[in-house]
């Protein structure tokens, strides 16, 4: 049985996005979220962020940079992200907004803040299923070089999960050997639907 999988970040546009390019070409069950009141990306100053609901189309926020500074931001990257974006889905989805797309076997968050809330959020929750959801976090750094290192670690993480009989069992022991082979501290607990 194939596992379905949630990749959640702030704003679902670098380490969100990055892991579920990732997983959906490798043909794994996946979506992606953010969990911030808005979605924000750099703009020309720190001050100066580009600020959008979550559902503007990354197609519409692509064209709107590209008319606002096309040199800035395919220089810092947010343009090729952007693009990278629209060959995933249509637009951002925010986590607490996402019952319709029915429960996940594994949640992936790469903020310890993001892992807070998507726990929060998960235990808030009517439990009606009781089935158990395991979710993790992988500490990544939003920028564009560690989201594409995140992701590969995730992707083998989810393939250690895919070749067992049912994590509940082997996670602590998976989890250990993957932190000793990336020299990377993972949390993680169980949550339930």
């Amino acid at each position: 049985m194939r596992l379905r999988y949630a990749m959640v970040c702030s704003s679902n546009q670098n380490r969100s996005m990055e892991a579920h390019f990732l997983l959906k070409r490798e043909g794994f069950d996946v979506c992606s979220y953010g969990t911030g009141t808005h979605v924000k990306l750099p703009g020309p100053s720190l001050r100066e962020p580009n600020v959008y609901e979550f559902g503007t189309p990354y197609k519409q926020m692509f064209d709107e940079l590209r008319r606002k500074d096309p040199e800035l931001y395919k220089r810092n990257g947010i343009l090729p992200m952007l693009k990278r974006n629209l060959a995933v889905k249509t637009a951002p989805q925010r986590w607490q907004e996402n019952g319709p797309d029915g429960h996940f076997d594994v949640v992936f968050t790469f903020e310890e803040k993001v892992f807070d809330m998507v726990v929060e959020d998960l235990h808030t929750r009517d439990h009606v299923l009781l089935k158990p959801v395991l979710v993790i976090n992988l500490e990544v750094k939003d920028n564009h070089e560690e989201a594409a290192i995140g992701a590969r670690q995730t992707l083998t993480l989810c393939q250690e999960l895919e070749e067992t009989n049912g994590w509940e069992d082997v996670i602590d022991d998976l989890i250990s050997a993957f932190e000793r082979k990336h020299r990377r501290k993972v949390v993680y607990t169980i949550s339930f639907y």
